[in-house]
């Protein structure tokens, strides 16, 4: 498989590393502007774009690629206020678009558990809910994409909480997300029902950004030949 990266930070570096461990082709890497106009033929040519950039610019790489005929996965997080403008030119224009928040196979798994323990838990409205979230000091958005996943599915499946602050709160509607940065952390989420009686406590750590790099390189090999937009439980769901 022909492979685009689109955006060469850390996931961009290990994304390269796995997919040329795994018999992949890298034929272009666009990192900045100077970059789109250097390689904006070469890009056309590969197979699949696979985009971790930055917040302000990811809505912006993503058209892009949907310009150059490329499927696109996605990894960005910071942007999705604009992901229903996404969603509807991958459809119109009848595109392939791969998105998650989180691409580690053992987060997923988490999201679903975490959707089902908020429903059994609206039956027990006493339990505080925190969403607790740690990276490295260089992430740019807060709280991560990946607990602001946790927390609308809580909210979707909650009956007591309506609405998430990045702050502590006492507040009966609001769900608390903590956000910490630390160094040379790549990945903690943690989900707490907290009570005078007992605590109850799922949590996913990432050792290393290995789990991130082969979930999307695995959503990109999934991507091939389909056409709208997916997110990782399509796949969850569709193993065989």
């Amino acid at each position: 498989m022909k492979i685009a990266i689109i955006g060469y930070g850390r996931m961009g570096r290990e994304i390269e590393k796995m997919a040329l461990d795994h018999g992949h082709e890298i034929t272009a890497i666009i990192d900045n502007e100077t970059d789109w106009d250097n390689k904006r033929d070469v890009i056309s040519g590969a197979d699949v774009a696979i985009e971790f950039s930055m917040p302000a610019i990811a809505v912006k790489n993503i058209r892009r690629c949907f310009e150059a005929g490329l499927p696109v996965v996605s990894g960005t997080t910071g942007w999705t206020d604009s992901f229903e403008e996404i969603r509807k030119i991958c459809l119109e224009g009848e595109h392939a678009f791969f998105y998650a928040s989180n691409y580690s196979p053992g987060m997923n798994i988490m999201f679903e558990l975490n959707k089902n323990l908020a429903a059994f838990m609206s039956k027990y409205p006493d339990y505080r809910i925190l969403v607790e979230e740690i990276h490295h000091s260089g992430k740019k958005d807060s709280p991560s994409g990946t607990a602001i996943s946790l927390a609308n599915e809580i909210i979707r499946h909650h009956t007591v909480k309506d609405i998430w602050v990045n702050r502590p709160s006492k507040s009966p509607n609001e769900l608390e997300i903590i956000s910490i940065r630390r160094n040379q952390v790549p990945g903690t989420h943690f989900v707490q029902y907290d009570s005078e009686i007992d605590s109850l406590e799922i949590k996913h750590t990432a050792h290393s950004r290995k789990g991130f790099a082969y979930g999307a390189l695995h959503a990109a090999e999934w991507l091939a030949g389909r056409k709208g937009c997916f997110g990782m439980k399509d796949i969850l769901y569709d193993e065989k």
